[in-house]
């Protein structure tokens, strides 16, 4: 993707995606007053970046060779730095939603932890018993994927919800990694619809269920499970269908005024040699 690209669409997203369902959920909103329950952006972040990344990477076309050619991990040590202060980064804008230093905002912290630890763990299961090796990129994908998949609901459930929510984000964003690239032919190369936008809506749908006082969680106040999934959903649903159409409409404008894609040219030397001049080693 041109980078002119990157920059009018990040733009456009922000105002005509993000900004609109930031109101609807968190200010006063129609999502809001319905009494949809997201504490940290699993409708407003995870569910409308997941959708919008996978309409774009599905308009922008594949890399070159997907999906027979084998992308490796460039540096699987800086992944694992990176994922270190993404984990702790993560308690601070989930426990920070409680806007106060309290018990609250203490089991927010761990349900959080436990959600990561336990989809890490999964994954890593997985992808040993299915493909042989444990990877660390792999633990990576799948710490990410529980700590996604909390987020919506981690001022409601206990550590018992967390169990629940970080296996199945373990399982469940798995094989959406797999569904999306070897079904549906999308090189979502970074995976954030299978797990950013699977795991965001997962647990915001979820939170009805494990966030009840028989799973160890908060309650629902005066809603049953059944009407509280209908509110998720319907919330949901809405953000997705939203996400599609402005996402949609962005692509347009990019491809007919500063263009989307790179040429087949470019894409061969490498997008940092031929976007910035610069690579990610110089030699002399």
């Amino acid at each position: 993707m041109k980078f002119s690209a990157i920059l009018l669409f990040t733009t456009l997203w922000l105002v005509l995606v993000y900004a609109p369902v930031t109101y609807w959920v968190w200010g006063g909103g129609w999502i809001f007053k319905s009494g949809a329950i997201d504490l940290a952006g699993g409708i407003v972040v995870h569910a409308t970046a997941g959708i919008s990344a996978l309409l774009l990477a599905k308009m922008l076309g594949p890399r070159e060779g997907f999906p027979k050619k084998l992308h490796v991990p460039h540096h699987p040590a800086m992944v694992m730095i990176g994922a270190s202060m993404l984990w702790v980064g993560w308690f601070g804008f989930n426990a920070g939603s409680q806007l106060a230093a309290n018990g609250n905002a203490g089991m927010t912290m761990l349900v959080t932890h436990i959600s990561a630890a336990v989809a890490s763990l999964t994954w890593m299961c997985l992808e040993w018993r299915i493909n042989g090796k444990p990877g660390l990129v792999g633990i990576v994908t799948g710490m990410v994927a529980g700590l996604a998949t909390i987020t919506p609901a981690s001022g409601h459930v206990g550590p018992l919800g967390a169990v629940c929510l970080g296996f199945l984000a373990g399982v469940v964003c798995y094989f959406a990694c797999g569904i999306v690239k070897n079904k549906l032919k999308i090189d979502d190369s970074l995976d954030v619809f299978a797990v950013h936008g699977v795991g965001g809506i997962m647990g915001t749908i979820l939170v009805a269920v494990f966030g009840t006082a028989a799973f160890g969680g908060i309650g629902l106040g005066d809603n049953g499970m059944v009407q509280q999934l209908g509110i998720q959903v319907t919330a949901v649903g809405a953000v997705i269908l939203w996400s599609v159409i402005a996402t949609f409409i962005i692509v347009m404008i990019c491809k007919f005024t500063t263009g989307l894609r790179v040429t087949q040219e470019v894409e061969n030397t490498g997008l940092d040699q031929a976007e910035h001049g610069e690579t990610a080693y110089q030699f002399e």
